[in-house]
């Protein structure tokens, strides 16, 4: 009988083999699942000996799944999809004695534009609820959403798997800011006047900024390259170098709106076309019937979907 329990196969081991099948890396899926490598090598031969396969093999640095491997992945998505389905389905949520914490994947940008409302309004109807945001990495954020290591993904992922659940908040554009009594801020509007000045590039990354890829390919092909007068990774970083320079930055238009008057900036639209940004939010199949993750959902829907951008532009122009 021991030996027997000691073979079945258990959630847990199965979590961290589905994390083995997107990483095919022992370091990074211990670093997803905030664990050691040791203790992942140690499922990993658990798991070896369980389905007697070696599941993954060395190719160079990268690991290599089996064919048996490759065979039990799509089983493996849709039982731990059941599983998860079974224990959600079990519960009835009360959001005004939850003390759950929901945990979302954002960018710097989306830290400070959805979280000061998220907090304030959930602090109103749920106080004891708690929400932890955690820094994006586009990269990785299907996984972290499979595994439950966050519940939503709010941005803009144009790469975004097609199996993940979305809806769309609203859209952005972008527009340019300078610091309050910038010499050129007149001649700045114009397309000659605006490519003319000196310019804060703000660089895409994987690490949450994929989408504004396109964007940084027009500035750059458009600017002259002895114009550009700083590179940086970070909305926020280049915002913060047009207030205290006479250099212009181009921002998502919601974190301008937001910055404008703490830095000291001037926000006018850029005088050259560039994309807008669809801003979604994501989560995974397992937790879509799950009654707590719904009823989040629909306060991120409710607070920055079209219908709440349209009540705010409303009673801004009132």
């Amino acid at each position: 009988m021991a030996d027997h329990a000691s073979s079945e196969l258990n959630l847990k081991e199965l979590r961290i083999l589905s994390a083995l099948l997107h990483e095919r890396s022992i370091t990074r899926t211990a670093e997803l699942l905030t664990t050691t490598q040791p203790a992942i090598s140690k499922v990993l031969r658990r798991l070896r000996a369980q389905f007697a396969d070696p599941l993954f093999v060395r190719n160079g640095h990268a690991m290599q799944p089996t064919a048996k491997a490759l065979e039990i992945s799509d089983q493996l998505r849709m039982l731990l999809g059941a599983a998860d389905g079974l224990r959600a389905s079990a519960a009835a949520f009360d959001p005004a004695q939850s003390d759950r914490t929901f945990s979302l994947l954002l960018t710097d940008v989306g830290m400070i534009r959805f979280l000061p409302p998220l907090i304030g309004h959930v602090a109103d109807i749920a106080p004891r609820i708690n929400i932890r945001a955690m820094p994006l990495d586009s990269r990785q954020f299907e996984l972290k959403l499979e595994a439950g290591e966050a519940d939503l993904a709010l941005g803009a992922f144009a790469k975004a798997p097609r199996h993940l659940r979305r809806q769309r908040l609203y859209y952005d554009g972008f527009v340019t800011v300078v610091r309050n009594g910038h010499p050129r801020i007149t001649a700045a509007r114009s397309r000659a006047g605006f490519l003319a000045q000196r310019h804060i590039l703000v660089t895409a990354s994987e690490t949450g900024h994929a989408a504004h890829g396109t964007a940084q390919r027009v500035l750059t092909a458009q600017i002259p390259p002895s114009n550009i007068m700083l590179r940086v990774p970070s909305f926020i970083a280049g915002a913060i170098v047009a207030a205290e320079t006479d250099g212009l930055a181009t921002l998502p238009a919601n974190l301008a709106k937001r910055l404008a008057a703490p830095l000291g900036l001037v926000a006018f639209e850029t005088p050259i076309n560039l994309p807008r940004i669809e801003i979604t939010q994501y989560w995974h199949e397992r937790y879509h019937r799950d009654a707590a993750h719904r009823w989040f959902r629909s306060v991120t829907s409710e607070l920055f979907g079209t219908a709440a951008n349209t009540r705010g532009r409303s009673a801004a122009s009132s």
